[in-house]
């Protein structure tokens, strides 16, 4: 299977890099920058420090579909639009990472998956997966009495906080309880506040040196706490289940498509 790749040149793009040249069933034969990026040209094995690979860096105008199965996005919300544009208007289906999307461009991708077929995740990562459905069952258990909060925490560059995951955790939860989390969602707290309402479902969120990332939701009650967490220690984990998406993705039909779908893993009801 032949998988490309935008914005290789991104901190995931030469993780997916590597990633794709370990699996056996896969082959990187596109990796992208933008049109006026200095790394045009530059061999992509070269960019993720996994020594010299027979591909160079295609400037993201100039891809040719022909070369491609599947293409992979892990880029930033200003590259998107662009991105998803080209995949519909070429019919490559795309897994993408990209986090921080506007209600615009989650819209837009909905209306890309009727015409191609889409894995779009927060994370990657099996373990994130399983998180979810385990958060779902706490929430059934415990949240009507629990106060609930999600602490994560990664690395100084990332720019959107919460985190896409610690998002995903919070709707995960919120859908179970019947609750909107855009209504319910406390994103940190200052000074003197009235008691902590129990219906909410507050964040706390770090950013600081090389955290990969790490997720906690939290149930406490009078008593008791329950405290679910996922820590990634490298990047790879993610490369990989992208590259995992993307080579089940292929010959599926138009759709959205979660890593629920791509893993087997039924979510709780």
């Amino acid at each position: 299977m032949k998988v490309g790749i935008f914005g290789a040149n991104g901190r995931m793009g030469r993780v997916l890099i590597e990633a794709l040249q370990e699996h056996e069933q896969a082959q990187l034969t596109v990796a992208t920058v933008r049109d006026d990026s200095p790394w045009v040209g530059m061999n992509v094995g070269e960019l993720a420090g996994i020594g010299s690979l027979p591909i160079k860096c295609t400037a993201v105008s100039e891809i040719n579909p022909t070369q491609v199965d599947v293409m992979i996005d892990f880029t930033l919300p200003a590259a998107f639009d662009s991105n998803l544009a080209w995949c519909v208007s070429h019919n490559i289906p795309v897994v993408i990472g990209t986090t921080g999307l506007s209600d615009e461009q989650l819209s837009s991708l909905k209306n890309a998956a009727t015409q191609i077929p889409v894995v779009f995740a927060a994370n990657y990562s099996v373990g994130v997966n399983v998180m979810l459905s385990l958060v779902k069952q706490a929430a059934r258990a415990l949240g009507e009495t629990a106060d609930i909060e999600i602490l994560e925490a990664h690395h100084r560059y990332k720019q959107d906080a919460p985190s896409g995951t610690a998002v995903a955790i919070g709707n995960a939860i919120a859908d179970e309880l019947g609750r909107n989390l855009k209504e319910c969602a406390v994103y940190g707290r200052e000074g003197k506040e009235p008691p902590r309402d129990q219906k909410t479902i507050g964040f706390a969120t770090v950013r600081g040196g090389d955290i990969v990332g790490e997720h906690t939701a939290l149930f406490a009650d009078i008593g008791e706490r329950l405290e679910i967490t996922h820590k990634a220690s490298s990047r790879l984990t993610f490369g990989r289940g992208a590259v995992h998406a993307a080579k089940w993705l292929h010959g599926k039909k138009a759709a959205l498509y979660g890593m629920d779908n791509v893993i087997g893993l039924k979510l709780q009801d």
